[in-house]
C-alpha cells in the first residue's frame, strides 16, 4: 500500500541521553507528522552533564547507510547534524551528488553544550567548500557562525555581516541563531542573499536547552519536506523551538533537553515577530561589517 507521509533524513550523531542528535531529530520528524530515516556518523557516551566520549563511524559505513536509505525510501529533505571529521563531511557531500535536488539543511555542529569539541578543526573548511555549496540552507549559532565565518560574532551587526560572508560559499539562505546573544530577546538573522530578516523570541530563563539546534534544524527540514517555501518552514521553525523551549522537562542535573512533544497533535504556526532590513547598495553590504552599519540600513516590519 502506498503512502504519501513525506520523509526526511537526518545525518548525524547518537545522544545517549536522547536530547540531540539523531534522537532530537527523530523525535521531531515524528512529531511533525514526518517519517524520519537516519545517517548515523558517530556515536557519544553523553548526559545532560556532559559528553564523556565519542567514536566517529567509518567513512564507508556511512556511505553505505546513506546509499541504502536513498536508493530506496522518497526522501524529501536531508538534514545533517555531527559529522565530526572532514573524511565524514566529504563522503556525505560526495553521496549526497548522486542525489541532486533534495533540500539539504547544514547544522554545522562543532561544540557539545558542555564544551565537548565535535567536529576536527579541519573538517570545518571541509564544511564550508564541500557542503555550503549544496546547502539550501545553513543554521550555525554565534560560536559556529564565528569560526567559519573568520570574526568574531556578539552583536546583531556582527550576525548580519557573519551571515554575507558565508552566503558567499554558497547556501541559499543563511540563519546565525543567537541564542546566546545578551538581552532579553532570542534573535536569529535570516538571509536569503539579498534581504535580511531577524526573527525575535523572548528569551526563557532556563538551563534546559540541550538540542535547541538539532530540533530548530530538523524542524526546517522536517517543514521542508511537507513542502513549505524556505521562509515559511523557517517561521515554523522558529515557532517550534520557542516552545519546546519554554516548555523544557527539566530531566536530569545539568543542560537538560528541550520537549519536542509540546507539538504532538498539533498545527505549529508561522513565527511573526520579526523585523525586516533591505541593504541599499553594494557599498552598504561591504560595509555591514561596521558595528555602525544599522545607521545605513533601512528597516521596515
Amino acid at each position: 500500500m502506498s503512502t504519501n507521509i513525506p520523509c526526511a533524513l537526518t545525518i548525524a550523531g547518537s545522544d545517549s541521553s536522547g536530547g540531540a542528535g539523531i534522537q532530537a531529530d527523530l523525535k521531531t520528524f515524528t512529531v511533525l507528522g514526518v517519517y524520519g530515516a537516519s545517517v548515523i556518523t558517530g556515536i557519544t557516551a553523553q548526559n545532560t552533564m556532559g559528553v564523556r566520549g565519542v567514536e566517529l563511524v567509518s567513512e564507508d559505513m556511512v556511505r553505505g547507510q546513506l546509499e541504502a536509505v536513498l536508493e530506496d525510501l522518497p526522501i524529501r529533505a536531508i538534514k545533517t547534524g555531527m559529522l565530526g571529521s572532514a573524511g565524514i563531511v566529504r563522503t556525505v557531500a560526495d553521496t549526497l551528488k548522486h542525489w541532486p535536488g533534495i533540500p539539504l539543511v547544514i547544522d554545522p555542529v562543532m561544540v557539545s553544550k558542555s564544551g565537548h569539541v565535535l567536529l576536527e578543526s579541519d573538517a570545518r573548511e571541509a564544511v564550508l567548500e564541500h557542503l555550503c555549496p549544496m546547502a539550501t540552507v545553513i543554521t550555525p549559532n554565534l560560536h559556529e557562525a564565528g569560526i567559519l565565518a573568520g570574526m568574531q560574532v556578539e552583536t546583531p551587526e556582527d550576525m548580519m555581516l557573519a551571515a554575507r560572508r558565508l552566503a558567499g560559499f554558497g547556501p541559499r539562505y543563511v540563519v546565525v541563531k543567537g541564542g546566546h546573544l545578551r538581552g532579553g530577546r532570542a534573535a536569529d538573522f535570516v538571509w536569503d542573499g539579498n534581504t535580511g530578516t531577524f526573527l525575535w523570541a523572548p528569551r526563557v530563563p532556563t538551563r534546559h536547552t540541550h538540542g535547541t539546534g538539532c530540533t530548530f534544524s530538523a524542524a526546517i527540514a522536517a517543514f521542508l519536506a511537507m513542502g513549505d517555501e524556505i521562509p515559511r518552514a523557517l517561521r515554523r521553525a522558529k515557532s517550534f523551538i520557542t516552545r519546546a523551549v519554554t516548555t523544557a522537562p527539566g530531566i536530569g542535573g545539568g543542560h537538560g533537553p528541550v520537549n519536542q512533544l509540546c507539538w504532538l497533535g498539533q498545527t505549529c504556526p508561522e513565527h511573526v515577530d520579526g523585523f525586516n532590513y533591505t541593504l541599499l547598495s553594494d557599498s552598504d553590504r561591504d560595509a555591514a561589517g561596521d558595528r555602525d552599519s544599522n545607521d545605513k540600513m533601512r528597516g521596515k516590519r
